[in-house]
């Protein structure tokens, strides 16, 4: 690979940064983000308007999540919000964590019928500043520019991958100037610049008294970061307040040795300006007055720490599986709590194992792996007692411990117990390199959360063990390999929902009836549950019996009927059955409600056969089906699939059967076992994680070559 293409995803990237800021400013929008879609999520890659920090907790959306830029990937089309009251309406998870007065503008990266992401745009929730419909229509035409980049790179093999921290595009410039802020120092309340990363820019000289620092330990810090006493949750949240809705903001505190301190926070696009006053001089002149356009001081504490708990909490209701809990572990919470150092152990046949680690110094994770429950350590401890362990050095630890060589590896520790009913079946460690304190406060905070983890965590295990049961019953009924046909060849493919809990009901089978007679089979239950993984068995076996004493299509598919109304009365199925002649080179197809089979002759020319559709199995007891013969030559292939191969919300079914056959057309000479990867992927990739339904791919080609007949 040359530099050129070394270059390209990066230059890909670069125009796509680009789009988004200038749609951003076109628009009016004083926020926006840009999401790339992967497997099963979106994830940021760019945002302007708000710092890497805080555009984090949502850095990474799954598909699945009833948030509005996954609904616009999935759907394809956009999403417009134009006040938390329709939010709170569409998206109560989404208003609950993000309680800011926005209007909210989601557009998805659509091309060549593929999402590949989307564009979010915020605006101030005031009246004045929402988007025109031409604003809206000018993001729609961005988006369709940046969905074309997106592909483009993806067809010159290519593609431009989401970074691991979304890109924060620099701010425009602040309006005031150095000398200019001169004048402030005349003022007799404290005035202090923060740019969009929350950071000290400028403050004058009441400003840093008012605080109780020099004016150099202060610059170029967050508040919140030299003041402990301003790191409340409900002080944080007015910052975050005024920087997304852009509307004035306020709050009151106490310096510890101090007076009362009263802040007003006035946004624009490049920063907040925040002006200090003592609560005495406000009450006892003019200054206690409050503008009519400031907010009163009575802020939510839904920020800091509380507010990624509310992300947490999401993130955790949403993932099924213990995979899925560590990774809203590692991606909200790692940065938040400031650790170096997560790992998720559990109590496993009375040993420790690892279900995730990230962070730790070399030879960490080996050593929490396998550890017996009996020996000396902290985790162990820790489960043993159910009393978690702080330990803001490593001192304690390594005079406890001295045998155990990596607790000197990091300098500070928590060992927190996951605990359900009293009983504790593992726990989570954080792992620091520097010494920290763990006040009362954290402490609560991250007793609280230990409770969230121990409770989704559990559900995931359940969820994981059910399923691995589940997908066992599946892959036992379902056939463990095809028979050899002479002059046939054969490949299936078989692909479970990506979320459904339980088994589904699509089934293939091959019957060699011997004589160069061959029986194809390929149908679908109603439903995912076991029941309909046991009731697909017995189809399978009501119709190898009626195969095997030379019933015709037509009367295979009847029998199998009225055994499913015996059996079960409530569930049905859809059914094709095709009877392979080899020597008569023909098939004899019969379908029960199915979609139906697409031929491709031996020039590659490929026809979706029009059969009688036929009514589905275990609706009504005496139906009649028909059997439709099509010749079946050398080098001719039947393509028989389920609804879960070409079904897609808001696409039409027949267009999506023409791109299947004209993928088989295209295929060529292309070996059965390869094409039938090449089309089940593609499927899942264009499925992705809201699937909730199986895909199921039969095969059957006459080879070249004469085989009987």
């Amino acid at each position: 690979m040359d530099g050129r293409e070394d270059s390209a995803p990066a230059q890909a990237a670069a125009r796509l940064d680009q789009a988004l800021d200038q749609v951003t400013h076109a628009a009016g929008a004083h926020v926006g983000g840009l999401y790339i879609q992967i497997p099963g999520a979106l994830r940021m890659t760019t945002v302007t308007g708000v710092s890497q920090r805080l555009a984090r907790p949502w850095s990474r959306v799954s598909l699945a999540a009833p948030v509005p830029v996954a609904e616009a990937a999935r759907s394809q089309g956009p999403v417009w919000l134009p006040d938390q009251q329709e939010l709170a309406r569409r998206f109560p998870r989404t208003a609950l964590a993000f309680p800011y007065a926005v209007a909210m503008y989601v557009v998805p990266l659509v091309a060549g019928g593929t999402s590949r992401g989307a564009v979010l745009l915020l605006w101030p929730g005031t009246g004045s500043a929402r988007p025109s419909d031409h604003d809206l229509a000018r993001v729609r035409t961005a988006a369709q520019r940046m969905a074309g980049l997106l592909k483009q790179a993806a067809d010159q093999g290519h593609p431009v991958q989401p970074r691991h921290e979304p890109l924060a595009v620099q701010p425009p410039p602040a309006r005031y100037q150095e000398p200019g802020a001169a004048l402030t120092e005349r003022l007799a309340e404290g005035l202090v610049a923060l740019d969009l990363r929350g950071q000290i820019t400028f403050l004058n000289t009441t400003a840093a008294e008012l605080l109780g620092h020099d004016r150099s330990e202060l610059l170029h810090r967050e508040p919140w970061e030299v003041l402990p006493w301003l790191g409340d949750p409900a002080h944080e949240n007015a910052y975050l307040s005024a920087l997304f809705s852009r509307l004035p903001t306020g709050f009151s505190t106490r310096r510890p040795d101090g007076p009362q301190l009263s802040f007003r926070l006035y946004p624009d696009a490049t920063g907040v300006t925040v002006r200090i006053t003592p609560e005495d001089r406000r009450e006892n002149g003019s200054e206690g007055r409050q503008p009519a356009d400031e907010a009163p001081p009575g802020v939510p504490a839904r920020a800091g720490t509380l507010f990624h708990l509310l992300h947490l909490a999401s993130a955790l209701t949403e993932a099924t599986s213990v995979q899925e809990v560590w990774e809203s572990l590692v991606e909200q919470m790692m940065p938040v709590l400031d650790t170096q150092g997560l790992a998720l152990l559990i109590a496993d046949e009375g040993r420790l194992r690892v279900l995730g680690s990230r962070g730790f110094p070399p030879g960490m994770d080996e050593y929490f792996d396998g550890t017996p429950l009996a020996a000396q350590t902290e985790g162990a401890r820790t489960i043993a007692t159910g009393v978690p362990g702080f330990h803001p050095t490593n001192t304690e630890l390594v005079r406890a411990y001295p045998e155990h060589q990596h607790y000197r590896d990091m300098e500070a520790f928590a060992f927190l117990p996951l605990t359900l009913s009293s009983s504790t079946f593992g726990c989570w460690v954080l792992g620091y390199d520097r010494p920290r304190q763990f006040p009362p406060d954290e402490r609560a905070e991250l007793t609280t959360l230990t409770g969230m983890i121990a409770q989704a965590l559990d559900r995931a295990r359940l969820h994981d063990e059910n399923a691995r049961v589940a997908r066992g019953l599946q892959d036992g009924l379902l056939p463990s390999s095809l028979p050899r046909v002479a002059g046939l060849e054969a490949a299936a493919r078989y692909q479970p929902a990506t979320h459904a809990l339980d088994v589904g009901g699509d089934f293939y089978d091959l019957i060699d009836l011997g004589g160069g007679q061959v029986g194809a089979v390929i149908g679908d239950v109603q439903g995912h549950s076991v029941q309909a993984a046991a009731l697909m068995g017995q189809i399978r076996t009501s119709m190898h019996t009626q195969a095997r004493v030379g019933a015709r299509p037509e009367e295979v598919l009847a029998h199998t009927n009225r055994m499913l109304m015996e059996l079960s009365g409530r569930m049905f199925c859809s059914c094709l059955y095709a009877h392979i002649d080899l020597p008569g080179r023909r098939a004899l197809l019969a379908s029960a409600g199915h979609l139906p089979p697409i031929l491709r002759h031996a020039d590659h020319r490929t026809e979706a056969l029009d059969l009688p559709p036929g009514l589905l199995l275990g609706i009504e007891e005496d139906v009649r089906f028909e059997t439709v013969e099509v010749p079946l030559p050398p080098g001719a292939m039947l393509a028989l699939y389920t609804d879960g191969l070409v079904e897609r919300p808001g696409k039409d079914l027949g267009t999506s059967i023409d791109r299947l056959a004209e993928t088989l057309t295209q295929a060529g000479s292309e070996p059965l076992d390869v094409l039938a990867d090449r089309i089940v992927n593609r499927a899942k990739e264009t499925v992705a994680a809201e699937n909730n339904d199986d895909i199921a791919l039969f095969l059957v080609s006459r080879t070249p070559a004469e085989g009987p007949g």
